[in-house]
């Protein structure tokens, strides 16, 4: 079942709450989840390794992007990092998708993201592909992604990866 606006806050008065650090709670709630806003942009330099047990994983290095005086940063075609300014506190029955602000797409711009599993906390990241010729223009703390939330049919275990807390 997907949670709704009123499931939502009150799930946002819980200790810890759902999503912390909204910048405008009115804002960013949705009827059907919460709107996460950009916190810093990054290249990816190197190459990636990816294996089944996780024993040759390896990340490519970050290089973060500045946003210029007036706060913005035009990004030419390509794929991104981008990290989210609110902390998410995932509850052992709670799981989410995020899926791209439709006014990115018209943009033709996406966020990717992974499942965000029940019992994960943290400042999540996702890759931010840029796919319009001429790019586009973000601002600091542009709502990129809505977050939708599933509760599930019982209690299970809570995430307890490697990305668990981070960026916290």
């Amino acid at each position: 079942m997907v949670l709704n606006k009123e499931d939502i806050k009150k799930y946002l008065s819980q200790t810890p709450p759902l999503i912390e650090n909204l910048t405008d709670p009115k804002t960013q709630i949705q009827p059907n989840g919460i709107d996460l806003t950009l916190d810093k942009i990054h290249t990816f330099n190197g190459i990636g390794k990816i294996d089944f047990s996780n024993e040759k994983r390896q990340l490519p290095q970050k290089c973060h992007l500045p946003f210029n005086n007036d706060g913005y940063i035009v990004l030419t075609p390509g794929v991104y990092g981008v990290s989210f300014k609110e902390i998410v506190n995932l509850p052992d029955n709670i799981m989410a998708l995020g899926r791209p602000r439709s006014s990115l797409i018209r943009m033709g711009a996406s966020v990717t993201t992974a499942v965000w599993d029940a019992g994960y906390q943290g400042r999540s990241e996702a890759m931010l592909s840029v796919l319009h010729h001429e790019g586009i223009t973000i601002f600091e703390k542009a709502r990129l992604l809505q977050l939708v939330f599933f509760r599930l049919t019982g209690k299970t275990d809570a995430y307890d990866g490697i990305y668990q807390r981070e960026n916290i």
